[in-house]
């Protein structure tokens, strides 16, 4: 597997910090691996990019799925993410990617910021990848390094501070602000640098804003920053719209879609085996309501390829049965419906798989922005139609899988039980916009787990095996080889946290 070559790298690196010194330990995962000092920034955005992704779907695939209860990797051992059981491990993978990353874009801002290389377009791409991955991070461990972070190179700062969440977050909705200014009538960069949008700045600046709101979002129950971000949200919205474009259809989705050309080829392809992608059984909830409401990406008659339904997913017995996620050692359910794998074939025809799925490279898509201006609505905040926001948020996520997909959205959300309802309680109108919400970020890196932890939502059953008293886990523990690199800044960060452990809440879960 892929994950494990980047595991035997990551050891590597760390060995060499012991048998060195602290400073350099920490230096490898903050300053790029590739030596690039008069590189462009066309060469280095397609890589940062392509690398990012394919972080992001290992971990999506074997840690969200498992926590959001899409997959179950059965099985009696420790250690077992269905089961809330997360080792300290699970936390150097993303922390390691995603550090290296952003020394990547940071030297493709300040490269295009140059008089030689100028270029606003590149800067403004560079400050939203920054924002986006600088978002998952704090949103997975908390407090992170920030203002320090990636200079060991520069600066010969190898031990940086972790920078508080709030402070972060502050700091990213400037850099998105910035980033829509210099997109502002910004011109396109060459399409072959940039595999999501094809140098589209225009596309890349409804992409930074979008983000923007799924950001403002994710504080607005924090009361101390809730009213300023509520504001922003309704001025992006409704009092400056044009101040402030957003995505306007599925074709502004920001997905590096795979072409199965080099580079551009699933990270799944090489970097799991077949028999390996198929193993995970599919969980009774992700499953049991796209059953209930015949949804068209299981559709096989109507909507498949070769037999395939969209979604990939191996009938078992003839239905679609799922396994319940959470159960306890020694009761052994067996692995019913599964996710097919390339290897695999239907009446003679290779399988339409998820393994090397152009969709599955998923960084944010349309349908979620319409879920977040469904939740803005619902409470009050912007106008426009709740039930609007939610009708077309439904509909984009089904045809975004499925373009030519042409019925009557109303009428399968009636007939699914699943339509809009204005006399619901706004509890009930939140699970009912989460539970589409779940489908429409199935594949986007941890993005379930954070909105599951920012609202509750959709309600999860719990299995009687789940560890950490059945609650899901707050965040991942920080990379144990950074108590050693940096054992000061690390002890300022647990103490002003309140601890390093899977449970302790990072700072907008907590009232």
């Amino acid at each position: 597997m892929r994950e494990n070559t980047y595991k035997i790298i990551a050891l590597a690196a760390f060995l060499a910090f012991v048998m060195s010194s602290c400073k350099k330990g920490f230096n490898d995962i903050n300053t790029s691996p590739n030596d690039t000092p008069n590189a462009l920034p066309q060469q280095l955005l397609a890589p940062a990019l392509v690398n990012t992704v394919s972080y992001n779907m290992f971990r999506n695939r074997n840690f969200t799925n498992e926590l959001m209860q899409v997959t179950v990797d059965a099985s009696d051992a420790e250690g077992k993410v269905f089961r809330y059981d997360v080792k300290r491990t699970w936390g150097d993978y993303l922390w390691n990617g995603w550090y290296t990353q952003l020394t990547n874009f940071k030297d493709i801002y300040t490269i295009a910021g140059q008089p030689l290389t100028a270029s606003k377009t590149y800067m403004g791409i560079s400050l939203i990848s920054q924002s986006w991955i600088y978002s998952m991070l704090t949103d997975t461990y908390g407090d992170v390094p920030y203002s320090e972070s990636n200079k060991g190179k520069d600066d010969n700062n190898f031990t940086p501070v972790f920078d508080k969440q709030k402070d972060i977050y502050l700091d990213l909705f400037n850099k998105l602000e910035e980033a829509n200014t210099l997109l502002n009538g910004a011109g396109n960069v060459l399409s072959g640098s940039d595999p999501v949008y094809a140098g589209n700045a225009l596309k890349w600046r409804k992409f930074g804003n979008t983000l923007y709101l799924r950001l403002l979002l994710r504080l607005s129950g924090k009361a101390e920053v809730a009213a300023s971000c509520i504001a922003k949200i309704k001025e992006m919205v409704d009092t400056k719209a044009s101040s402030y474009p957003l995505m306007l259809g599925n074709e502004d989705s920001a997905i590096l879609r795979w072409t199965g050309v080099a580079p551009y080829t699933s990270p799944f392809i090489g970097g799991v085996r077949e028999q390996d992608f198929r193993t995970p059984g599919i969980a009774s909830f992700f499953i049991d309501h796209l059953v209930v409401w015949n949804d068209p990406r299981i559709n096989i008659p109507t909507y498949g390829t070769n037999g395939v339904n969209r979604f990939a997913i191996v009938p078992y017995q003839g239905a679609y049965l799922g396994v319940q996620s959470g159960y306890a050692p020694g009761e052994n359910p067996v692995k019913k419906s599964y996710f097919y794998s390339t290897g695999q074939t239907v009446n003679s025809f290779p399988a339409a798989t998820l393994q090397n799925d152009p969709l599955t490279g998923m960084i944010m898509n349309y349908a979620e922005l319409q879920f977040i201006l469904a939740e803005a609505a619902a409470k009050g905040w912007i106008s426009g139609s709740a039930a609007g926001y939610y009708t077309n948020g439904a509909k984009s996520s089904i045809t975004l899988w499925l373009p030519a997909w042409a019925e009557d959205i109303n009428a399968f959300l009636v007939a699914g039980d699943i339509e809009w309802d204005e006399t619901a309680t706004l509890d009930q109108k939140m699970e009912r916009i989460h539970l589409q919400k779940y489908y429409a970020l199935f594949l986007t890196d941890l993005q379930q787990w954070f909105e599951y932890r920012r609202t509750g939502h959709p309600v999860l059953p719990k299995g009687t095996g789940l560890r950490n008293d059945g609650v899901m886990p707050a965040r991942l523990t920080y990379p144990v080889y950074v108590q050693s690199a940096n054992p000061t800044n690390y002890k300022a960060a647990v103490a002003a946290m309140g601890g390093d452990e899977i449970f302790t809440q990072v700072w907008w879960q907590k009232p």
